[in-house]
């Protein structure tokens, strides 16, 4: 197997910095070192056996991003348990849902799900056992007597301590389930991608040749890490390659989010386009949108120097230390994009989604091309189904060993997702350019026909939208024919549905007329939004 094992990659990584900080809760108490994650793993391991959980058997993790959630997963792994990784945001109805569809007979919960589930209505759990302390929720009489006496099985064990020579994980189970990763809570027919070991394996290999890490090198783990493209890039391929990993355990507000940039002053950021849009239209749009500044954006000589103020400034918005940032999930707004270019700021934007653990298309920053999601990796190619992928916009179809294994228990689903010849469809339309560089137009599910069967992508209309101002969000809808615009504006003095009709004019200037926005709605509040801070399109008509 030419590609090779991420436990390999973590034993390695144990022997070189066996007592430096692997995993810590930034705001909490629990902490480790790569010795003590060691340790926590052996004797999560020696309960597990004590308490009757076989090789294979399904551990439901729920909880916020942590430290033991982190801990946990490696666990179930080298355990050659399956993880099933559920967002603590779902419904106690959807945790139930998602328990007894994937078979789970362990089910780890963070405070928040502790709060709102019933274990009674979990029939199929061993146990319910709390994250934060490891201390047991809810279990019958004989699996709490074989828990809590794994303390002493333990320490027989290990008279004197878990030591290097001590850990063994699994290198050889490439094509055994790893993950079972549930993209929604739905009650209804849920889909949960199958992620094998080779799927992780092959994201982590490529994050440690493009990506290395430097000694002491720090990350915060902020996306959701129930989430693949948070599970990957913010803990395990870091975690694989001996960085230190700080886990974000309060809500990601604004303030939350500076404070912990200066903490920890990580060598790189994953996010998505929002919080970025948000950073740099509220704290670097108003200071070079004055006529003066605007003219020394663009004046030889000056522009770089009002363009290194803005970027030194933004350097330092991230913790002064960040060398790699890194936005995936969504289109990035184009102003916003433009101005990140103008600053050289080191920034892609990359291509992922869950089937492929995440990642499909990245490109180092030095070489990134704007409004492409860079090139298909080494170990996940791509091919744009057209007649002209160069120039006519088809489905972006994937083939590699990041592709999953395919949806538990739907092979419906499954059966579908593949074309006759292998290739997973993306259900994404785009094209690419004769560098290899991958261009997404929209989602085929969101493409709107037009009057004369023209595609009309409701992205690239919401991004014009987007930049123009008072635009907080968008969403573009077709209702009989005419695209309509729903805007969540920003308050202002003006009159806001005159600024709205500015607005509409404006972007309609540059639109061809079948793609012209007939009318824009107002709404009072933010649109609804997944985990991945995406919009829920289908709640908005």
């Amino acid at each position: 197997m030419a590609t090779k094992h991420y436990f390999s990659y973590l034993q390695e990584t144990m022997a070189r910095r066996w007592d430096n900080l692997a995993l810590k809760d930034l705001d909490g108490v629990n902490s480790y070192t790569y010795a003590q994650l060691a340790a926590e793993i052996e004797k999560l391991h020696i309960t597990w056996r004590e308490c009757g959980i076989k090789e294979g058997d399904k551990i439901a993790l729920a909880g916020r991003n942590c430290a033991n959630w982190g801990l946990l997963f490696l666990a179930a792994e080298s355990y050659k348990a399956v993880v099933v990784s559920i967002l603590p945001d779902f419904t106690a109805e959807g945790i139930y849902s998602l328990v007894e569809h994937s078979e789970a007979i362990l089910l780890y919960v963070g405070p928040n799900v502790k709060k709102k589930i019933d274990t009674k209505q979990m029939p199929g759990l061993k146990a319910t056992i709390f994250m934060d302390d490891m201390t047991i929720v809810d279990a019958d009489d004989t699996f709490r007597k074989k828990f809590e006496g794994a303390d002493a099985a333990f320490k027989k064990a290990f008279p004197n301590g878990v030591a290097l020579s001590d850990v063994h994980y699994p290198e050889d189970n490439y094509d055994d389930l790893a993950i079972i990763n549930y993209t929604s809570g739905s009650t209804g027919n849920p889909k949960g991608v199958m992620i094998s070991h080779l799927n992780l394996s092959g994201n982590v290999e490529f994050g440690r040749t493009r990506i290395p890490h430097r000694p002491d090198d720090a990350v915060l783990s902020m996306l959701p890490i129930a989430h693949m493209f948070g599970l990957m890039y913010e803990f395990l391929y870091q975690v694989c390659d001996g960085a230190e990993v700080y886990f974000l355990t309060q809500a990601p507000t604004p303030t939350v989010l500076m404070k912990a940039f200066a903490q920890v002053k990580p060598f790189m950021i994953l996010t998505v386009p929002l919080v970025i849009e948000k950073i740099i239209k509220k704290g670097v749009l108003p200071k070079i949108s004055s006529p003066a500044a605007k003219i020394m954006w663009k004046t030889p000589l000056l522009k770089r120097v009002i363009r290194n103020k803005v970027k030194a400034g933004l350097d330092q918005t991230f913790g002064g230390k960040l060398r790699f940032l890194i936005i995936g999930g969504a289109a990035l707004n184009g102003e916003v994009e433009q101005v990140l270019h103008d600053i050289k700021f080191q920034y892609c934007v990359g291509y992922g989604m869950t089937e492929c653990a995440p990642l499909i298309s990245y490109e180092d920053w030095w070489k990134y091309k704007m409004h492409s999601c860079g090139k298909d990796l080494p170990q996940c190619h791509v091919r744009v189904d057209s007649e002209d992928p160069y120039s006519k916009d088809g489905e972006i179809q994937v083939k590699g060993i990041n592709v999953m294994m395919g949806y538990y228990k739907n092979p419906e689903a499954t059966s579908a997702v593949f074309t006759p010849d292998g290739w997973m469809r993306t259900g994404d339309l785009g094209v690419l350019d004769k560098e290899g560089n991958i261009y997404i137009h929209g989602r085929s599910k969101n493409m709107i026909l037009g009057p004369s069967g023209q595609n009309i992508y409701p992205e690239e209309l919401e991004d014009k939208l987007n930049s123009m101002p008072c635009v907080v969000e968008s969403i573009v809808v077709d209702r009989e024919g005419k695209l309509v615009a729903l805007v969540y504006p920003e308050q202002t003095n003006r009159n806001i549905a005159e600024l709205m009709e500015e607005n509409r004019v404006a972007v309609n200037k540059n639109l061809p007329q079948y793609s012209q926005i007939s009318a824009i709605e107002l709404v009072a509040s933010e649109f609804e939004k997944t985990p991945k801070r995406s919009i829920k399109r289908y709640l908005y008509k």
